[in-house]
């Protein structure tokens, strides 16, 4: 494969525009994944050529596959951008009117989620003679627990969901992420036998810094964004408050990506509220192709990585033993936490309502680049198993649930 910055570029793109011509005039299916859907294909098609060209086995290539770095790529380049890109058009207005079963689905159903495919992973790996302790699998569970917010605002809103449930599930997965990281951090800490304080010490740290930086860092910059008259001027401001946020985050131990949407949310509000007189179409077309290319390179990279989970043990046992824990854990979860939403979004009941956001609970890069960041702290077999299954459960939720996200719920409906 093309190695350096711009033959990496020029592969991602060629990809990009030929799987995109080919979805228009042939198979039709959702842009982002017909994206992943045809990259898992070319990666796994170019992994057996070279392996013929090289005349090595398949698993001796394997073990040296890297194909892009994800977790670098995501945590300390584009993050940012892609959830400023995907929240700055929701309002705090909106946050206020839906702010119960949002939080209770951020907070509490991440953290229920999480405990329950740990325990249920920790049974099966038992079962399986696999050497996985219960700090393992706890961290396991925090690494696939929080919903993707980019796969949740580019493939989910395309299927006509109503505006509350779209609202609740995108809100979910803009702000879950910061208590998964939250997780993480104390449950790997477990796992290393390090002391890194207690998980709402973390929470706290992770969460409420980063609202403070986000709103700080929006309000001050905003000023100069509300007085220029100069579009362009507009969308530098905004990158640099987005980015800045992000930068101060990753020094203060903060989440970054909650920094990032929050400058996004309030953003969005105070355009609306201060900036109604002025023509903002230049600011939302920039940050709209943003969104589209960043998603469409993130797929494609997600795509092509896939061959990572042919590293794994008992690939096909394992990856449907991972992806049943993960709908099984999500749904009683979520059932638990609707008894503390109050009155459910558009009417549902509380089974309607787990099944719906069960199905549209899709999972992207972030759960990727957590699982990679456990190469360090976990022996070589355990670490594949924890890569591979992370990767079976975000194909299977971006495919197969985002394939029949639409049919799901016309039959709840």
């Amino acid at each position: 494969m093309m190695s350096g910055f711009l033959g990496n570029a020029v592969f991602l793109l060629l990809l990009i525009v030929v799987i995109g011509y080919f979805n228009e005039k042939v198979t039709k299916l959702t842009y982002e994944i017909s994206l992943m859907l045809f990259s898992v294909i070319a990666g796994l098609v170019i992994t057996v050529i070279t392996a013929a060209l090289k005349g090595s086995t398949m698993s001796g290539l394997l073990s040296q596959v890297q194909v892009f770095d994800l977790e670098g790529f995501l945590m300390e380049g584009v993050l940012c951008f892609m959830l400023f890109a995907g929240s700055c058009h929701m309002k705090v207005g909106d946050f206020k009117r839906l702010m119960r079963p949002v939080g209770v689905l951020a907070f509490v159903t991440t953290f229920l989620g999480a405990v329950f495919y740990g325990l249920l992973f920790y049974g099966i790996s038992a079962l399986l003679g696999l050497s996985f302790s219960l700090p393992m699998c706890l961290m396991f569970g925090s690494i696939i627990a929080p919903t993707d917010p980019i796969a949740a605002t580019s493939i989910l809103n395309r299927f006509g969901l109503p505006a509350n449930v779209s609202f609740v599930i995108q809100g979910e997965s803009l702000l879950n992420d910061g208590v998964g990281v939250a997780l993480f951090v104390c449950f790997s800490g477990m796992v290393t036998m390090e002391k890194g304080g207690s998980f709402f010490q973390v929470l706290f740290q992770e969460i409420l810094g980063a609202v403070v930086i986000g709103v700080l860092i929006s309000v001050i910059l905003f000023r100069l964004f509300a007085g220029t008259d100069d579009s362009k001027r507009r969308i530098f401001i905004s990158l640099l408050s987005v980015s800045l946020s992000y930068f101060m985050c990753e020094r203060l131990e903060c989440s970054g990506a909650i920094a990032s949407v929050v400058c996004g949310v309030m953003y969005a509000t105070l355009t609306d509220r201060e900036c109604a007189n002025k023509d903002m179409s230049e600011f939302e077309e920039f940050w709209e192709i943003i969104d589209t290319v960043l998603n469409s390179v993130l797929y494609v990279m997600l795509g092509l990585s896939f061959v990572r989970i042919l590293q794994m043990e008992r690939v096909l046992l394992l990856s449907a033993m991972a992806v049943l824990c993960n709908l099984a854990a999500r749904f009683a979860s979520l059932y638990l936490s609707t008894f503390l939403m109050g009155k459910l979004p558009d009417g549902y009941s509380p089974v309607n309502f787990a099944k719906l956001l069960t199905w549209g609970g899709l999972r992207g890069g972030l759960s990727i680049a957590l699982a990679m960041s456990t190469y360090s702290m976990l022996p070589d077999n355990t670490y594949h198993i924890v890569l591979g299954c992370t990767y079976a459960i975000v194909f299977f939720t971006t495919v197969v649930q985002g394939l029949s996200m639409k049919k799901v719920y016309e039959r709840i409906s």
